[in-house]
């Protein structure tokens, strides 16, 4: 590990950004140049001591997924992100395979979408990015593998109507189907199918009919513990290599569900569960 190296190009790459580069507001009385180090860290879901810590060359060394998390806050290039994971002495993830990275194209275009819910997701179910009306819509699951969570997480499934639980559970299985068959060599998809067919006897049927899907765009509907069901249009937006997805959930003026996507915009993330 390169501390006096990683530390410089963690400043150098925070100084270069604005808040608006990720969709932060600036504030008054902002006297330095780029980012704070708390909002990196805030960025990457870490402790801004931690990160402070890192950027005085005496942070303990960052975990492959923490390093994941920093190059996806500080915007940077695949280039860019291969240079963190050697300063950090770790190899970066290896060309052809599943890659957390996210491309700063797809970051910009997602910081910009204030008012819909958008989201970044891998095409084997991993949650990679989220707008703050995603997880107004959804709940925070950057980080988390959809596809795992929607099999093995008891109410998981709450968050469409129970009408359509049948059709999300096979596009899922048949969706990490596609995958495998095009990426044999992937370990991510390979792993997710093993340990699912082992743990879920509804995704191991379905696993042995061989369907195979590829998400396209489609309406969706959605529950909310507030506003109630949302159907809301889906437009998917690939990324280079077609591994990554932007997923924007969308509502036709004058519909009921555009009303309460308006609701939600100011509810936004706030805890309304009613208190014992």
């Amino acid at each position: 590990m390169d501390r006096t190296g990683l530390a410089d190009f963690l400043r150098r790459a925070r100084t270069r950004l604005s808040p608006g580069d990720v969709g932060l507001s600036a504030g008054p009385r902002r006297r330095t140049p780029g980012l704070r180090r708390e909002e990196v860290a805030l960025l990457a879901g870490m402790s801004t001591d931690y990160y402070a810590r890192l950027e005085q060359r005496r942070g303990s060394h960052p975990s492959r997924q923490m390093l994941t998390a920093l190059a996806r806050a500080l915007r940077l290039t695949d280039a860019e992100r291969d240079h963190l994971f050697h300063l950090a002495g770790e190899e970066p993830p290896r060309p052809g395979g599943s890659s957390d990275h996210v491309r700063p194209g797809l970051l910009l275009i997602l910081d910009r979408l204030h008012d819909l819910p958008a989201a970044v997701v891998s095409d084997w179910g991993v949650m990679l990015a989220q707008n703050t009306m995603s997880v107004a819509l959804t709940g925070e699951h950057t980080g988390t593998n959809l596809i795992r969570r929607w099999f093995t997480v008891p109410g998981a499934r709450d968050i469409a109507p129970p009408e359509n639980h049948a059709q999300h559970t096979r596009a899922h299985v048949a969706s990490l189907r596609a995958v495998t068959a095009a990426r044999p060599d992937d370990p991510g998809p390979a792993a997710l199918v093993a340990e699912l067919r082992a743990r879920s006897a509804e995704f191991e049927a379905l696993w042995l009919e061989h369907d195979v899907v590829v998400r396209r765009p489609s309406p969706k509907s959605f529950v909310h513990p507030v506003v109630g069901v949302l159907d809301l249009d889906c437009e998917v937006l690939l990324g280079d290599g077609h591994s990554q997805q932007l997923i924007v959930h969308s509502a036709r003026p004058g519909t009921t569900a555009y009303e309460r996507l308006a609701l939600l915009r100011v509810i936004g993330v706030q805890d309304l569960a009613p208190r014992p």
